[in-house]
């Protein structure tokens, strides 16, 4: 990614963060956000006794985001949200560009679900004060594949800012949904074999009334391709109820998204989701998974649902 076009999003970033801030210095009086990591120092020192559970976003906040900051404040004594477009896990700085940025929508969600749940919303400075670069990461094989092979250094990227989140915030929960079952199994890696003291919990996927997977990404696409997009789930569903082996599986992803041209299938796979090996023979799977990635209007939609 060119550091022009990194540089032009910062600034981006930071000029609609001040923006947002001095528009609604009404509502932020009452609700604890947070712009730069010393802000953050004795608050999380008064809350070290404290479960604390910690949902990281990139904002652009949907009903799956709500349920998992729900859940976090369920389960916790204190909540934060980190609200940040992390710039190194796009590998195409049209997609970096275009991401949505509602911040101000998403602190009004936030703040109906309680006004005391912290919120962290730091520029791009903040989080990286030296260099824009992300640390490479050992991810023993869970990269190679899905979105590893087809974002390149998308891993390291995700790796680097949730290291960066949880030395900051120390959480005791974090939670992440299952619609990026791959970045969810990796994060859970990287916990394990790292001893980092934090519990994974994960959140099973929410959609909209079609069947499309709830992602920030789906704001950038057309009313038409929205709704046509609940086809992927049916896709999927119908896969499993009809279908015996993976090979029959494949065929019947390819054959339904032949239907739909506009979609581009750029790859569908069977998976046990623990290790991410392939399945051959599903009679004699643990826990396969099916998972599907597409592309329309340029935008880049991900599913996957449990066939057993």
């Amino acid at each position: 990614m060119g550091k022009a076009a990194l540089n032009t999003r910062e600034c981006k970033i930071t000029k609609n963060l001040d923006d947002f801030c001095n528009a609604i210095n009404c509502i932020t009086a009452f609700m604890p956000l947070f712009r730069t990591r010393s802000e953050i120092s004795n608050v999380r020192t008064s809350q070290e006794h404290h479960s604390v559970g910690l949902v990281p976003t990139m904002g652009a906040l949907h009903q799956g985001h709500l349920a998992l900051i729900r859940e976090a404040h369920a389960q916790n004594e204190h909540v934060w949200v980190t609200i940040f477009v992390n710039p190194t896990q796009f590998n195409n700085p049209d997609d970096l560009a275009k991401y949505p940025n509602m911040l101000a929508d998403d602190i009004k969600a936030i703040e109906e679900i309680d006004a005391n749940i912290h919120i962290f919303a730091p520029a791009v400075t903040e989080m990286y004060p030296d260099e824009l670069i992300a640390k490479k990461h050992e991810f023993h094989g869970f990269d190679k594949l899905m979105e590893g092979l087809d974002r390149p250094g998308h891993f390291d990227g995700v790796i680097t800012i949730v290291k960066k989140i949880f030395e900051l915030l120390r959480p005791s929960r974090a939670y992440f949904g299952e619609k990026d079952f791959q970045q969810l199994q990796i994060i859970k890696n990287w916990v394990n074999t790292e001893h980092v003291p934090t519990l994974i919990v994960p959140y099973p996927i929410i959609r909209e009334a079609n069947g499309l997977a709830m992602s920030s990404r789906n704001e950038r696409l057309s009313k038409e391709a929205r709704a046509a997009a609940g086809f992927i789930y049916r896709a999927l569903l119908q896969s499993k109820s009809n279908c015996q082996t993976t090979t029959e599986i494949e065929r019947c992803i390819h054959d339904a998204f032949a239907k739909h041209p506009d979609f581009k299938l750029l790859y569908v796979h069977c998976l046990e989701e623990e290790d991410f090996k392939k399945v051959e023979h599903l009679a004699d799977a643990k826990k396969p998974r099916l998972f599907v990635a597409t592309a329309i209007e340029g935008v880049r939609l991900i599913d996957n649902i449990a066939l057993k």
